[in-house]
Order: C-alpha cells, then sequence, then structure tokens
C-alpha cells in the first residue's frame, strides 16, 4: 500500500469512528485507539504535505487564527419561521394551507432546538463552506470553524447530489455548557449567560482552535437541493441521517393537526429531560412538491411554521434592588426576590440590567413580580402584577453614587449603564481588572483565581495587577488556604506569564472596547507598546477593524498617567510589550500590497493563502478599499465585494493566477 493509500485509508477509518462516537453514540474503540490512529495521520501528513485533504479528520483541532470573517451569499435564501403560540393558530395556518392544496397534507414534527442558524454547502459530497444565517441573503463564512465540530461529516458516502447545501443549528448541549462554567468561574470569568448565546459567539471566535475545545454540535433539520433523492421532508432527514449527520430521532410524520397537538403537548411536558434546549416545535408539510405549491411570503415558507412553547413563569416578590460594580466600572441593578421555584431550580435573583429596564417595567419595591428564565438559564423579571400594587409604593430612584466607593456616578450620552469613574480606589473595579488581567485567555496565571485576587487585595498586598510581579512566598503563606504547594505553584504561574506575547499582554491591560481580537490587530500593527501609546486617532482608526470608539477608549486608557505608571513597572518586570507573532518571511515580491482573499479555494485554505501573502511581504486585509491593490478571488465570491472591486478598477487575480505568479517570481 503507497504512503497515499494508507492515509486515505486512515482518514477513512477515523470519519467512520468520529461517526460512531459523535452522532450514533456506540463507539466500536477505545478512546486510547482512536488516538494513536489520528497520531499516526498527523506524522504522516506532517511527512508528507503534498497529501494534504483539507477535510482530514485532523482538521478537527482547529486551524488557528482568522483575520475576521468573509460575508458569504446563500446559494438558497435562509428564510425565517413564522411563529405561533396556541392551537388556534395552527388550526388557521392548517385553513389557509387548505385553499391552496386540494389533496390530503401530511405534516412532519420536529424539535426547534435552541442554537444558532447554520447552512452548511457540499459538493462532491465534501464541506466546502459553512456560513451563518446572517441577513438570510448572506451570513459569515465560518467554515473553518464548523470544520472542528465532530458531528458535521466533512466528507459523506454517495449517493449524493453534486451540490447541495443543508441547514440545522449549532447548539451547546446543557452539559458542555454546565462544565465551560464551572472553569469560568474557577479561573475568575464571568459565566456565561445560556447555551444559546454562547453557541452563537463560539461561531465567531477569531482561532479556531478554541472553537475545537467547545463541546458543540450541529443538529440538522433541512436538506435543500437533494430532490432526486428525497421526495419528502421526512425522507429527507433520514437521507441525512444515513450521511452521517446528526439528526435526533425525536421526529414524527403527522397524518393530521390532531397528531401535531400531541406531539406539541408531549414536548411541552417533557423538553427538560433532553440533553439540549429546545424552545418550541417545528411543523412542516411534508411533501416537498407540496411545499413548492405552496412557496414563500417575503420572509417565511408558507409551508411550515414554528409553534413556540410559553417561557416557565413565576409570580413573586421584589424585596429590594441591590447594584454590583463591574471591572469597567458599570453598574448592573440586581432584583432580591422572595424565593421561588422555576424551572427546576430556587430564584433568589434577577437582573434588572439598568436603569432604562428598571423605568420601562417601572418595577417598585415589594411589588409582585414576574419572572422567566431567558434561555432555561437566566432569570429576567418580564412584568408587574399591578392588581397587586400598594397605593402608596414610590418609583424607584436609581442611584446616584457609587455602592461601593460613594463617588457619583456618570452616564454618557448613548450609553445604556451608569459607571463609577472611580477606576483605581473602587474595590469591585480593582478587584475585577486584576481577574481579567490573570483570566486564561489574557495573562493565564495557573493558581490564582478570583477568591485569591480578593483575598491578596483585602490585605493589602496588592492594588493592581503590576503588584502581582513582587509577591513572595513569604507574603502568601500566611494568608488563608495558601499552602507551600499552592504558593509555589501561583509564584511559578506569574514568573511564567512573563512569556506571553504582547498581544495577550495587551488585551490584559483591560482597555475598554479592546478585545482579543482587536488586541491582536493593535499588536500586530504597531508591534510594540510604546508606538501604540504615540498614534493619533487618525493612525488607530486607520487599522482594521478599529472604529472611533475603540479609539478614543485607546487614547483615553493611555493618556491616564497612573496606566502609563503601571506600564512602565510591568516593563520592569520582564512582560512582553513588544513583537508579534513571527511571520517566515520568504520574499518581498507583495512588499506594499494590501490583498484581500475572498471565496472559496481549490488548492490551497484560505489561510494557507493569507500565510503566503504575508509570506512575500503582502498584507491581507478584510474590505475593499481604494487601498486594495488586488484580490485574489475563489468560487462564490460575494456580489458585493465583486461590484466594489469593479466600481473602483481592483484588479481580481484567481487562485491559479495568483500561483502561477508567486511560482514565477520564486
Amino acid at each position: 500500500m503507497t504512503i497515499a493509500e494508507q492515509m486515505a485509508s486512515l482518514r477513512e477509518e477515523l470519519n467512520r469512528h468520529n461517526r460512531m462516537y459523535y452522532v450514533l453514540d456506540s463507539p466500536e474503540i477505545s478512546d486510547f485507539e482512536f488516538d494513536q490512529k489520528l497520531k499516526r495521520l498527523i506524522d504522516l501528513e506532517t511527512s508528507y504535505p503534498e497529501f494534504d485533504d483539507p477535510n482530514s479528520p485532523t482538521k478537527r483541532v482547529g486551524g488557528g487564527l482568522t483575520s475576521g470573517f468573509d460575508t458569504a451569499v446563500h446559494r438558497n435564501r435562509m428564510y425565517s419561521l413564522d411563529n405561533s403560540y396556541s392551537k388556534q393558530d395552527l388550526i388557521d395556518w392548517e385553513n389557509r394551507l387548505q385553499k391552496v392544496i386540494e389533496n390530503e397534507i401530511f405534516y412532519t414534527c420536529e424539535l426547534k432546538y435552541d442554537g444558532a442558524s447554520i447552512s452548511l454547502t457540499y459538493e462532491q459530497g465534501e464541506l466546502v463552506r459553512a456560513v451563518t444565517r446572517g441577513d438570510g441573503v448572506q451570513g459569515d463564512d465560518v467554515t473553518a470553524n464548523v470544520r472542528t465540530m465532530h458531528s458535521v461529516p466533512l466528507k459523506i458516502s454517495p449517493p449524493f447530489p453534486e451540490v447541495f447545501d443543508i441547514r440545522g443549528e449549532i447548539i451547546l448541549p446543557i452539559s458542555g455548557f454546565l462544565d465551560m462554567n464551572r472553569v469560568r468561574v474557577a479561573n475568575g470569568e464571568e459565566p456565561y449567560r445560556n447555551p444559546r448565546n454562547t453557541a452563537s459567539g463560539s461561531l465567531k471566535l477569531q482561532d479556531s482552535r478554541e472553537v475545537a475545545k467547545r463541546p458543540l454540535e450541529c443538529m440538522l433539520y433541512s436538506v435543500v437541493g437533494a430532490e432526486a433523492l428525497a421526495k419528502t421532508q421526512f425522507e429527507s432527514l433520514e437521507l441525512a441521517r444515513n450521511w452521517g449527520f446528526k439528526v435526533p430521532e425525536h421526529h414524527i410524520l403527522a397524518k393530521d393537526i390532531t397528531e401535531v397537538f400531541k406531539f406539541i403537548e408531549y414536548w411541552d411536558d417533557h423538553r427538560k429531560e433532553l440533553p439540549y434546549e429546545i424552545d418550541g416545535v417545528v411543523i412542516k408539510v411534508n411533501s416537498l412538491e407540496q411545499q413548492d405549491q405552496l412557496g414563500y411570503t417575503a420572509k417565511s415558507p408558507r409551508w411550515a411554521m414554528a409553534y413556540k412553547f410559553q417561557a416557565e413563569q413565576a409570580s413573586t416578590r421584589l424585596e429590594s434592588i441591590s447594584y454590583q460594580v463591574g471591572r469597567t466600572g458599570a453598574i448592573t441593578p440586581v432584583a432580591n426576590l422572595s424565593p421561588v421555584e422555576l424551572a427546576g431550580t430556587t430564584v433568589k435573583r434577577a437582573s434588572l440590567h439598568n436603569a432604562d429596564q428598571i423605568a420601562k417595567l417601572d418595577v417598585r419595591i415589594g411589588d409582585m413580580v414576574y419572572v422567566e428564565k431567558g434561555g432555561e438559564i437566566i432569570p429576567k423579571i418580564v412584568g408587574v402584577d399591578l392588581d397587586q400594587r400598594q397605593a402608596d409604593s414610590p418609583k424607584v430612584n436609581y442611584i446616584t453614587h457609587c455602592p461601593e466607593c460613594q463617588t457619583p456616578l456618570i452616564r454618557q450620552e448613548g450609553e445604556a449603564h451608569h459607571y463609577c469613574p472611580n477606576l483605581n480606589h473602587c474595590p469591585p473595579q480593582i478587584i475585577g481588572r486584576i481577574e481579567h488581567f490573570i483570566s486564561r485567555k489574557a495573562m493565564d496565571i495557573d493558581g490564582l483565581g478570583g477568591e485569591t485576587v480578593a483575598l491578596l487585595v483585602s490585605n493589602q498586598l496588592i492594588d493592581n495587577y503590576s503588584d502581582l510581579y513582587t509577591l513572595s512566598k513569604s507574603q502568601l503563606l500566611p494568608l488563608e488556604r495558601m499552602a507551600d504547594k499552592s504558593t509555589d505553584n501561583l509564584i511559578q504561574g506569574i514568573e511564567k506569564s512573563k512569556e506571553q506575547p504582547f498581544h495577550r499582554v495587551l488585551f490584559a491591560l483591560g482597555i475598554r472596547f479592546v478585545g482579543e481580537t482587536v488586541a491582536q490587530n493593535l499588536a500586530k500593527h504597531f508591534k510594540s507598546i510604546d508606538a501604540l501609546i504615540g498614534a493619533s486617532k487618525e493612525e488607530l482608526v486607520a487599522v482594521e477593524d478599529i472604529g472611533e470608539r475603540i479609539a478614543d477608549s485607546v487614547i483615553s486608557f493611555f493618556a491616564d498617567e497612573s496606566h502609563l505608571k503601571v506600564i512602565d513597572r510591568l516593563k520592569s518586570f520582564g512582560l512582553q510589550f513588544s513583537g508579534h507573532e513571527s511571520v517566515v518571511t520568504i520574499s518581498d515580491q507583495l512588499k506594499g500590497c494590501n490583498v484581500v482573499v475572498s471565496g472559496v479555494f481549490k488548492q490551497l485554505s484560505r489561510d494557507d493563502l493569507k500565510s503566503l501573502i504575508e509570506q512575500h511581504g503582502g498584507k491581507v486585509v478584510s474590505s475593499i478599499s481604494n487601498k486594495t491593490t488586488f484580490i485574489v478571488a475563489g468560487d462564490n465570491m460575494g456580489p458585493s465585494k465583486l461590484e466594489k472591486s469593479q466600481k473602483l478598477g481592483i484588479p481580481i487575480k484567481s487562485e491559479d493566477e495568483f500561483l502561477s505568479g508567486i511560482k514565477g517570481l520564486s
């Protein structure tokens, strides 16, 4: 057997075991055996890159950073569903259907997964593109992130159409969500709010390696372009299952609306038994021919309807309102409630978001309020029982001073929150900034969590994050819960953090609006903290993805003398305040060129193309402007980009033309 044949055989075997484990929940080999086979394939791919396969199971671990997401137009529009909240709504819907369809109508009933919608495109049985719903016409190309999900087959077995789309929801199972939050809390980070938003946010992470670490699953519910292989919605679901997609067993073929109601009633009662969240049931006309007859409105298919479950709600008394201070100084009001059972847990507190929300609800102390669990996880107040309000009940006056340090609060025009401006002397802000500094995606200091930070601050051992680098074992040992080993681990973790690259140090500083991606862009562009400190607003907004709000925040941060003193201390302790991940330079052939990469490519992945451009001295930019030198365009380049490039007269090169040019110059 040749090397190429060995690699092909290993890929086929690993793909099958992936499906048995992640889709069918029926593993045939141990994790150790799987890992050994995977390691063998990785070794072969490293030694023989000429036999690389973009759909190899080794790509599940993610491929690195993405500089923003390209916009991709859906081959077939992704419509939204009309919602119904009562049986009468469904009866009215069926009556409308029967005015168009003379024959008997059967329905496919499916669970409505609460996640992030995705459209997957397959060509010749291989995944070529994954696009978010967006506005239904176009969305973000998140192919690199979706490739990391084990429940998404990278290749399927025939028979299959030459090209087809399959739609579904990216979800985060409840157990995975709870595990992720346990880790975040242990690291001193804010827990995620609910599985749905966390799944959606995961799709937009810039580093596909981080996506690969999250237990995301893709539940499929629709195949577009396989009419030759399936005549009904029910058949298309079974077809998808046979291809290896994750299609849950919980769907039925209903012969009439009565059977639809039974399905709805059952899952309204039993939905909490599922390992993932649902927020309703989707009812579709089963016949694809009848679907075609019914067609679409401007927004929705006429042949489908979503029945939304009522969120579980409870009534309880609002005892008081307290106010929390975040690391940025933002004030969040919290409702303290008489304990009430809701969705299987005892609820004592609920978010009131901000002053505007309190005014909108006109909620008052002593009111009987209605509480729901948003996404079945986070409690929120959704209304007030005015019939039970006391006649002399006073309106809530939002606080004017910080509850922690008594500094007068400020509220900027256009901002939803009030803020405490006492950045350097307000205890929750001090603790919050240090917790952010040590977090996993920032300095990632092992052995240091939120409770320990609070302990260090309360014992006046640290006042800002630069003080961490002055701590000694003799200072730490007398503290509660600090044993000899934990103290050593903490000191070692602090010392090791000095190796973190510049962009992570910049993110760790906690500049408002400067998240991970912005920090990476700033570090890459300015290359040192000194250059960044000296940058003008015009220079800042010229950087990719940096707008005026971020630029103003960066300038304001470095205008504060206390921040500059802390940075000088951090420099003296050896933290990395210059440099960025180096690019191996092959030539300067593309020096001075700003290049846009757009579309789906056959010879190289988009990331590999971008790396090649940078290796030859070029700069990859995400958006087209009059500064763009040329565009490398693959299949399915967005029409808006094509139109803009033509308008500006920017040259477009195919993948072959670009690679030939590079080879010709090398």
